[in-house]
């Protein structure tokens, strides 16, 4: 899209809607009242710039997040008309921060393509802040207003002084009587947003400059082209199999417009992921995306059987093609129709057609012209189909012979306590029949449970079903829990609501914490994601000077426990080898008794499970470079106790 020679001024701000219910329910327009919410206001303010940058008049944004919890957005485009706005008898600049839906993205001649047109734009910013300032370079001159209390203006919106520049920039603070204790803008989260902006609007320049650690932290993206996002977004998916896909198309479809569309694809070794964006906007799904999964298919497997690679009457399915399958899909439209005010879906339905054309065409001649990367793709959705059905036939016996996953039958190592009310009950898994021993006779039975298991479980991200199914281990930590796993699976029949590791406090022990919390992950992740997960943190050293015991994590703590006392020296400091070599009553006061044990509840990020995943992969899977760089990346950071 070029720029337009429209001349942009406060005509073309319209105003549809007053701005008064969003203090009273900021869920409805911004998502949540937690993180998730609050970026969202920074979402809406960004997202206004990128527009600018998208018709051509925009080369710069800068992104500041301040100490203070506040963040700037500053661009070099045209500036916020500043002009009398004649409807609201106010300037329109003030129209913009004032009234809700109010911009230009709403008049056709002012904007031809705009992520926020079904977004609540920059007045959301507004309305949920304590103090937002904006201040606008624009003919000549530089104008500034601020507004408090949810978007009550000081005062109008006036000339502070001359600039040959042009631009806008706005301040806000969120007003944490809104938002959730805690909530905050993520620095990672919004470098991850401007890299992606980058390769949506090539030749756009995205600054981020993080001061919320105390010293300014600057980072700078661009890209040249929309191609270059396949190599951002498949860091965790293994070896590229061939060269990118790239597929582009402009069409106009009646009642929709000018689609535009930009695709790149490529297959790799391991786990894939597709991305999707409508004007600039990162999607979770929509017509689009639907539209390149569509096109995927049946391409693949008009290419395999026209060519003898699938036997008589096989047919690949999407989870087939697509589950290695590294895809970036963007579509440009004057009218997007998003789902919500959040607009994570894209629901334009005659956008479906034009990307699957766009992406069939481009994939029928890649493999045309590329016939040995076609095959090794195609090899590559048959391992996820012989995958697939392997793990049919496993969940099939699973169901025919009643595996003991779903088993109701407790398992025999299992001390189970006294207390039927889950509310109140604990589960602890832990290593070895010895520490197993001490915690059966110091723990509380009438809410403590204690599972021992045998030496370090499989690795269930890396297994087949079959062995999985086959492992005691595995077996009778689920059954202890009583909720079965996948499709058997039943939370609310969960007999314990804490679930605690319970491991040795060395690499050994984290080995078997690791292999743990990915069984969870695998096969149980809703019990990670309900809370119900924790790990035990037992102490490696006690000190001990007369009657007075004291349980110390590590070294570190040793160290700083002993610098404080006037005399280090009467202390006598003991080291414990592992749980197992714990008496039932030390066992009690440094593992067991809620009052002074030390436990961390384990749980997922922001994105939930998927978002988390690439972590487990690089951690246990198959693929080992990735496992040694990220070793030879972090190895300065581990504190090991051999």
């Amino acid at each position: 899209m070029t720029s337009s020679e429209h001349v942009y001024d406060s005509s073309d701000i319209d105003i549809l809607e007053g701005l008064e219910p969003v203090r009273l329910r900021p869920g409805m327009y911004v998502g949540s009242t937690d993180s998730q919410g609050l970026m969202h206001c920074l979402w809406e303010v960004f997202d206004n710039a990128v527009d600018e940058g998208i018709a051509g008049h925009c080369q710069r944004i800068i992104v500041t997040l301040h100490a203070d919890g506040s963040a700037t957005v500053k661009d070099n485009g045209r500036g916020i008309p500043v002009g009398m706005h004649e409807k609201a008898g106010v300037s329109a600049a003030t129209v913009v921060f004032t009234v809700l839906h109010a911009g230009g993205k709403f008049k056709a001649d002012s904007y031809k393509v705009s992520g926020g047109l079904h977004g609540v734009g920059a007045s959301v910013a507004n309305a949920l802040s304590s103090r937002l300032e904006v201040r606008i370079e624009r003919e000549g001159g530089v104008w500034e207003q601020a507004f408090t209390e949810g978007g009550r203006p000081v005062e109008a919106l006036k000339r502070t002084g001359a600039s040959k520049a042009t631009g806008t920039q706005v301040r806000f603070w969120p007003d944490m009587t809104i938002f959730e204790p805690g909530s905050g803008i993520d620095p990672a989260a919004v470098a991850r947003r401007l890299q992606q902006t980058a390769y949506l609007v090539p030749g756009l320049e995205l600054v981020l400059r993080d001061e919320t650690a105390g010293e300014v932290v600057e980072s700078s993206f661009s890209a040249a082209s929309f191609a270059e996002i396949i190599d951002g977004i498949a860091e965790q998916s293994g070896e590229a199999l061939h060269g990118a896909i790239i597929a582009e198309g402009v069409e106009s479809v009646e009642d929709e417009g000018e689609i535009e569309v930009s695709a790149v694809l490529r297959w790799h070794r391991d786990k894939g992921g597709v991305r999707g964006f409508a004007n600039v906007i990162p999607t979770s799904d929509g017509q689009h995306m639907t539209g390149l999964r569509a096109a995927v298919t049946r391409i693949i497997n008009q290419y395999a059987q026209d060519n003898n690679l699938l036997k008589g009457g096989q047919k690949l399915t999407p989870d087939d093609t697509l589950g290695a399958l590294v895809a970036a899909v963007a579509v440009r439209l004057g009218e997007p129709k998003f789902f919500g005010q959040t607009k994570d879906r894209l629901m334009n339905a005659g956008v479906q057609g034009v990307v699957s054309r766009a992406v069939a065409a481009a994939i029928s001649r890649h493999f045309e012209e590329n016939p040995s990367e076609a095959k090794v793709v195609v090899e590559r959705c048959k391992l996820a189909q012989r995958a697939r059905e392997a793990s049919e036939r496993a969940s099939e016996i699973e169901v025919n012979r009643k595996s003991v996953l779903s088993s109701t039958s407790l398992p025999g190592k299992l001390a189970d306590c006294q207390s039927k009310d889950p509310t109140a009950c604990e589960l602890f898994i832990v290593e070895g029949d010895s520490a197993g021993g001490s915690a059966k006779t110091g723990r509380d039975r009438r809410h403590q449970a204690i599972l021992p298991l045998k030496g370090k479980i499989l690795n269930t991200y890396q297994s087949d079903v079959a062995d999985i199914l086959k492992s005691d281990e595995v077996k009778n930590v689920v059954t202890a829990l009583g909720v079965g796993s996948k499709s058997n699976f039943d939370i609310s029949k969960l007999r314990y609501h804490k679930i605690i590791i319970t491991s040795d406090a060395d690499v050994d022990g984290a080995h078997i914490t690791t292999l743990l919390l990915t069984l969870f992950h695998v096969y149980l992740p809703d019990l990670i994601a309900s809370g119900y997960i924790y790990v035990a943190m037992p102490p490696l050293f006690r000190v001990q000077k007369g009657k007075q015991n004291r349980y110390l994590k590590d070294q570190a703590e040793l160290d700083a426990f002993l610098a404080e006392q006037a005399k280090p020296e009467s202390w006598k400091v003991s080291r414990f080898k592992g749980l197992g070599e714990m008496n039932a009553d030390e066992l009690w006061e440094s593992v067991l008794d809620p009052a002074t044990r030390r436990i961390g509840q384990v749980s997922y990020s922001e994105g939930g499970r998927d978002a988390d995943d690439p972590v487990f992969q690089v951690l246990m899977g198959k693929d080992v470079p990735p496992r040694r760089a990220f070793i030879e990346a972090n190895a300065q950071e581990a504190t090991v106790d051999l």
